[in-house]
């Protein structure tokens, strides 16, 4: 390849997509509006067969307009049960936020410690973190903001990197905690293997009040057609492995009905959710339950939910499809100087451009009118030590403005990697 000769052609192409003042934005893992249009069109046939607001009186024989019911109406969490094959009793359903009820835990622990803890987690001294990485910019940022310290773990397609894991929360007991995705991780789409799970629930830790949070936010969010990926079940296994407490789970329905007006959950041990409504009987006396009632009558089975999430996968596999034939098609010549990941499922693909390399081609699409999601933001205190994560979030765009985002991001990554190449 004459370097110089494609940088000038790739800076043509560059300045005549910043001659087109464009505005558009791939920075987070949003639905679009035809997907809200659709989910709106699904509750409100609901609603006008069942009168929600007429018919309170759910399977608990409690009026859900009122107060109680502190951990949820039975019919969500028997399909949450259902969905994620645990007993409903296992379940608490939340707000409209998992994230909420991370922030949640985390608190209780730092203030009180858990059934394990011999001293609240705020009173043990220094505590840390592990974090798989790349991973979620918001479960770092509450890890950040309540004081831990955070460790990088390399992940890998399996998951994090276990060796490093078993290592480490087993030789140092302020470690009390380690921040999980498990199927399709944000922003790499990896599943975690039947093998990471099962030594994660089974490992020596040194801390005996340590913590996993399993942020399972894409229990059902397939991508390819016929195609289920699944994980083990991490509540049944920490039980049979001897640490049944070991492990919170959390997902919510922001990408299955509405984001910001969904339901949440937390599903953990027995003696782990007595403990949870112990602490939050003194800061809530319930949630919305007329919000979950709204997705009860639309969801009754966790048949119905499957065929929902086939339906709405309709709206983004065409997506992730386009950015991926353009990535191939564009980004040939470039192997060696780079490579992305090919989601299954979720809502991101990962591009690793050349190192020291992602700051740069963030400018270079925001000069141009195109927002991604900041660079180093996938990282433990806003750091990729490689300067080399560019998280791609399709969904949200229409295709055909999708279409003109990742090509002018093509760009962008060619042109940073040339001027690398040409200084050389």
């Amino acid at each position: 390849m004459d370097y110089i000769k494609q940088y000038a052609s790739e800076k043509a192409k560059y300045e005549e997509f910043k001659n087109n003042q464009l505005k558009m934005d791939i920075s987070r893992g949003k639905p679009s509006k035809k997907q809200i249009d659709y989910v709106s069109a699904v509750f409100k046939k609901a609603e006008n067969e069942y009168d929600l607001y007429e018919h309170r009186v759910g399977d608990d024989k409690q009026d859900l307009g009122n107060y109680g019911l502190l951990l949820g109406i039975t019919e969500l969490r028997t399909l949450f049960g259902s969905l994620l094959d645990i007993s409903s009793e296992n379940i608490i359903i939340g707000g409209n936020s998992s994230l909420s009820l991370m922030y949640d835990m985390l608190t209780i622990n730092l203030m009180f410690g858990n059934p394990q803890s011999e001293t609240p987690w705020n009173k043990a001294g220094k505590i840390k973190f592990l974090c798989p990485t790349p991973g979620y910019d918001r479960h770092f940022m509450m890890t950040e903001h309540l004081g831990f310290e955070m460790i990088n773990i390399p992940i890998y397609p399996n998951g994090p990197d276990m060796d490093m894991v078993e290592s480490l929360a087993g030789s140092d007991p302020s470690i009390k905690g380690i921040w999980c995705t498990p199927l399709y991780s944000n922003p790499d789409g990896y599943v975690y293997s039947d093998d990471t799970v099962i030594r994660l629930s089974k490992m020596h830790t040194a801390a005996k009040d340590f913590r996993i949070f399993w942020d399972n936010a894409y229990f059902t969010h397939h991508l390819v057609p016929k195609k289920i990926n699944r994980i083990a079940n991490i509540i049944k296994l920490c039980e049979e492995y001897g640490n049944p407490d070991r492990v919170y789970q959390f997902s919510s329905t922001s990408k299955i009905s509405f984001p910001g007006a969904g339901v949440s959950l937390i599903a953990s041990s027995k003696n782990n959710i007595k403990h949870i409504q112990d602490h939050f009987k003194y800061k809530i006396i319930c949630y919305d339950k007329m919000n979950m009632l709204r997705h009860a009558i639309v969801f009754k089975t966790k048949e119905d939910v499957e065929l929902h999430m086939e339906n709405l996968s309709e709206f983004n596999r065409p997506k992730f499809k386009m950015v991926l034939d353009i990535l191939d098609r564009e980004l040939t010549d470039y192997k060696e100087y780079l490579h992305y990941t090919r989601p299954e499922g979720g809502y991101f693909i990962s591009l690793y451009t050349m190192e020291n390399c992602a700051k740069k081609t963030y400018e270079l699409c925001k000069e141009a009118g195109l927002i991604i999601t900041n660079v180093g933001d996938t990282y433990p205190y806003g750091k990729d030590p490689k300067d080399s994560n560019i998280r791609i979030a399709p969904t949200f765009p229409e295709i055909d403005e999708l279409e003109k985002a990742i090509n002018l991001l093509v760009c962008c990554v060619k042109l940073a990697i040339l001027e690398k190449l040409v200084q050389k």
